[in-house]
């Protein structure tokens, strides 16, 4: 590990085109401030839709990721590129605590506040823990196979309320079925950088195909803007008081458990792109991302987590300078101090909002399946099918256990389940499973 805290950025310029940038070095002070706000748009998607999917401020919770990725900056010592966004792992868990009814502010946001400050406590904890043994044991505990399968059952934990959303009116369904076909037609149909920002970008033409359909030719709710034009340019979010409830706290901690798994996936990414061992600062990334959501729920926004949307943008781009995501920060903080913003951001339709949540929701289960690709997990054996499928049908059918007063729903039973599963039939030698599979021509032979 380096003497010193930071690394001494050294300054490239010159034609950069197609030149890789690491994390060490820095670009002239112009191009970082627009690579900061690519990533800021990059982020932008997913961290406006996941507050706004928990009724949350969707203000405070950009300010709070400006604010927890500078935070997330010092703690690594600018040697991890990173950006910390509102994490979709805490979705499920706050509409449960909360009893989210899925429109408008959610009154019982200080009970969800007081849980995501217990998991950020616990995830840093963790964290401390990998700075003194390192991560063997959390690669031993939570292997591909099981991070693949929380990761998938978290995806279809959450389907049900994505579709409950957009189901209030036929209109409503369609309108959501419009949302997915125009992100999917911009993941598909465009390349490079726009394909990144397909959240982004599908949903800002989903928007505008609604207010034509509603506002121009008096279909279903128009949309109303008369808040944005009351809203001032600059103001401070309110800042909402947690509220700590021991059944909160002990459902939502437990996705310090998911938000490790997640980090540790993201951090391996980077270091493969970059060619650099990160693994002498995962501790600190542990650390820094608990203190960040302990510090964003503290505030009123959401729990954060490293957003595999910028590791996109610099697999792309191939500049992983860690002095862009303080531009990015910075931007975000402006932005969080914008009401006229906020304000924007809430006139977004509700069954547009419903199609992107169907869509991101989709790709958090897909991504688990792409954890097993990736890591070529092998569910011919009998442990790992075992294992998989218990983990998916409590994630799904949302599989309750309760003990006291303590209640446990689908995502902690799935995490929980699929780690001590594993750690159960992973003692013994596995045997694959080996289903006959017959040939076209044998079949025909057997016909005959």
């Amino acid at each position: 590990m380096a003497n010193t805290w930071f690394p001494q950025w050294r300054k490239r310029e010159g034609n950069l085109d197609g030149a890789v940038i690491a994390p060490d070095e820095r670009l002239p002070f112009g191009s970082t401030v627009i690579m900061g706000l690519q990533h800021t748009v990059a982020m932008f998607g997913a961290t406006v839709l996941m507050p706004l999917l928990m009724g949350f401020d969707a203000n405070m919770a950009i300010l709070m990721s400006g604010i927890g990725t500078l935070l997330f900056f010092l703690v690594v010592g600018g040697r991890v590129p990173s950006y910390l966004g509102s994490s979709a792992a805490f979705v499920g868990l706050v509409i449960a605590v909360t009893g989210y009814s899925g429109h408008g502010a959610n009154p019982n946001i200080g009970v969800a506040l007081g849980g995501i400050i217990a998991c950020g406590v616990v995830y840093t904890l963790i964290g401390f823990v990998v700075m003194a043994v390192g991560t063997r044991w959390i690669e031993r505990l939570m292997p591909p196979v099981v991070t693949g399968a929380v990761v998938m059952a978290i995806g279809l934990n959450l389907a049900p309320i994505a579709i409950n959303s957009v189901s209030a009116s036929s209109f409503d369904s369609w309108m959501a079925v419009m949302t997915v076909l125009c992100i999917g037609s911009v993941a598909v149909f465009t390349r490079g950088l726009v394909q990144r920002l397909l959240l982004l970008l599908g949903l800002v033409a989903a928007y505008l195909i609604y207010m034509v359909i509603t506002n121009g030719l008096g279909l279903g709710t128009p949309v109303d803007f008369s808040a944005v034009a009351q809203a001032p340019w600059f103001g401070v979010p309110a800042i909402t008081t947690p509220v700590f409830s021991s059944h909160a706290m002990l459902m939502i901690a437990p996705v310090a458990v998911i938000l490790v798994a997640e980090n540790l996936g993201h951090i391996k990414a980077v270091a493969g792109m970059t060619g650099k061992n990160l693994d002498p600062y995962m501790g600190r990334a542990f650390v820094g991302d608990g203190l960040a959501t302990l510090l964003s729920a503290s505030a009123g926004g959401t729990g954060v987590t490293t957003y595999a949307e910028n590791i996109g943008v610099m697999a792309v781009t191939k500049i992983y300078s860690t002095l862009i995501f303080v531009a990015a920060a910075l931007v975000a903080i402006v932005l969080g101090f914008s009401p006229k913003f906020g304000a924007l951001i809430h006139t977004i339709p509700g069954p547009v909002l419903g199609g992107a949540s169907i869509v991101v929701f989709g790709l958090i289960a897909v991504a688990g399946a792409r954890i097993w690709v990736q890591n070529q997990v092998d569910l011919g054996l009998n442990g790992n099918l075992i294992m998989v499928a218990v983990t998916l049908v409590l994630g799904a059918g949302n599989f309750t256990l309760s003990l006291g007063g303590f209640s446990m729903g689908g995502i902690g039973t799935a995490t929980f389940g699929a780690i001590l599963l594993n750690a159960f039939l992973s003692r013994s030698k596995q045997v694959k499973t080996q289903p006959e599979i017959k040939t076209g021509t044998e079949a025909a032979l057997k016909d005959h």
